[in-house]
């Protein structure tokens, strides 16, 4: 599969800080010169970028700004964004390994709201129970 064939940053490739990572890279930036100019901490980046967590609308688009891309490229991978790199081509066996490791961080951030709503049921039945 060549990079024609493929969005490398699109939703089936490529996550929220993947993209953020390329851009990073692609303006000549490290992690702690970008969390310096956004006003963050370098660990809250990080964070981002491992798909930890994401921003709130205006570092996301204090970010779009630094980086040069849309802040829809940077939340989907469609617009104003970067080009997928030159003359790579991505084995189909890769593009199969990485959609399968986005649906399983999907299903992860879904058992994790799904263990939240749990615990607080849970801590509703414990405090009727102990009246």
């Amino acid at each position: 599969m060549s990079n024609d064939d493929m969005n490398w940053y699109g939703p089936e490739a490529a996550t929220f800080g993947d993209r953020v990572a390329a851009a990073r890279d692609a303006a000549g930036m490290t992690q702690a010169q970008l969390a310096r100019r956004l006003g963050i901490k370098k660990t809250t980046l990080a964070g981002w970028e491992q798909d930890l967590s994401e921003p709130r609308a205006n570092k996301l688009s204090m970010m779009a700004g630094l980086l040069n891309v849309s802040m829809r490229w940077l939340l989907t991978g469609e617009g104003e964004g970067m080009e997928a790199p030159a003359g790579e081509q991505v084995p189909q066996d890769l593009v199969a390994v990485m959609t399968e490791l986005r649906q399983l961080r999907e299903e992860l951030r879904g058992n994790a709201d799904r263990a939240a709503r749990l615990e607080k049921r849970l801590r509703l039945v414990m405090e009727g129970n102990a009246q």
